[in-house]
């Protein structure tokens, strides 16, 4: 029992070593908390304060973890820590079908949360969900096979979601949104960031619903359904005062049925509804092609309960070999949308490359 003791701590030393080893130091009342497979993740997450750091060691963990301390960070040592579920577990996370719950209240935000490089996977909600949060940041995490989404956040501000892989999720690989249970206006999110991240085999790679003032930037989208969704409905504010930018979006042709929401979807990249004052440039968007009423490679869209796409700005993006066309505005009574700049082959009118 010593020697497996001793062993145990050595191994903890390492790891922090392998993984702070470079880092500045932390202050002395910080803690790291080391958790082992076999070992219970919420344990530590319930006993971490404010700044400390609770590391998961390699290997696979049967659990769903709910955090509500601020401050702290939930780090794994790459893809090879993996959270996978435990149908016997109770709680609200796992009762919910997630893996990864960062939960605020409706009078308190939960602040300065990190979860990063690790994997969730199998879940049947969502691998990494958050509610209620200011500033949280996902980074190098790989949500894969969950069944709705990879990682969501809802009534939160001033989020970083960077650099992870959301792959083959039930719907959205990101998904942000004011939120999904009450009728409300979007919210303004105080400059979230989503940027670096890849999107592959979700029905939607990244949807940004009844939101304002954030950046989707970077990111590369490949074999979804769609792409990047923006979406509003009638609402006050509008969703919208964003910014598309400089992504990768080939290829998103995958065939995703109609649901009570959507039409099929099919050959999507950006798709705009319901939104205003949105800003989509440096975007290059290759290859999607679909026969869904959405599809093509940047398409304007009245929203399913008729709210108009306004005032957005189309500029300078590159666009090849999307079908229907390369640009499409089917939302022809949207004020003052402008397409601009870009180079493309075809347009639904014509006359918009």
């Amino acid at each position: 029992m010593m020697r497996f003791h001793i062993s145990r701590l050595a191994c903890a030393a390492a790891i922090i070593g392998a993984v702070f080893g470079a880092a500045p130091a932390v202050a002395a009342d910080q803690m790291t908390h080391v958790v082992f497979p076999g070992q219970s993740i919420q344990q530590a997450v319930d006993a971490a304060e404010p700044g400390d750091t609770v590391l998961l060691a390699p290997g696979t963990f049967r659990e769903s973890v709910m955090v509500s301390t601020p401050g702290i960070t939930l780090t794994g040592m790459g893809r090879s820590t993996v959270i996978e579920p435990d149908t016997k577990q109770a709680g609200k996370c796992a009762e919910a079908g997630n893996g990864i719950c960062v939960i605020g209240t409706k009078a308190h935000d939960v602040e300065g949360v990190t979860v990063a490089s690790l994997t969730v996977t199998g879940f049947t909600g969502s691998g990494v969900f958050a509610m209620a949060t200011d500033g949280l940041t996902v980074r190098n995490v790989t949500a894969v096979k969950n069944g709705v989404w990879g990682i969501a956040q809802e009534r939160s501000v001033h989020g970083v979601f960077r650099k992870n892989t959301a792959r083959d999720n039930g719907d959205a690989g990101l998904f942000l949104a004011n939120t999904i249970k009450e009728e409300a206006g979007a919210a303004d999110t105080g400059g979230t960031v989503v940027e670096h991240n890849r999107l592959e085999g979700n029905r939607i790679g990244i949807t940004v619903r009844r939101l304002r003032n954030l950046t989707v930037a970077g990111n590369h989208l490949t074999g979804n359904c769609a792409g990047v969704f923006v979406v509003g409905d009638e609402n006050k504010p509008k969703a919208g005062a964003l910014t598309v930018r400089d992504n990768i979006i080939a290829r998103n042709n995958k065939s995703c049925p109609k649901t009570a929401r959507l039409d099929a979807l099919q050959g999507s990249g950006i798709v705009l509804t319901g939104a205003e004052d949105t800003l989509v440039t440096g975007n290059r968007i290759t290859g999607n092609v679909g026969a869904s009423p959405l599809s093509g490679g940047i398409v304007l869209f009245k929203s399913f309960v008729g709210t108009t796409s306004e005032r957005n700005r189309i500029a300078d993006n590159v666009l090849e070999g999307n079908a229907p066309a390369d640009l499409v505005n089917t939302d022809t009574t949207g004020k003052d949308n402008t397409f601009e700049g870009n180079t493309c082959g075809a347009s639904k009118p014509a006359g918009l490359c």
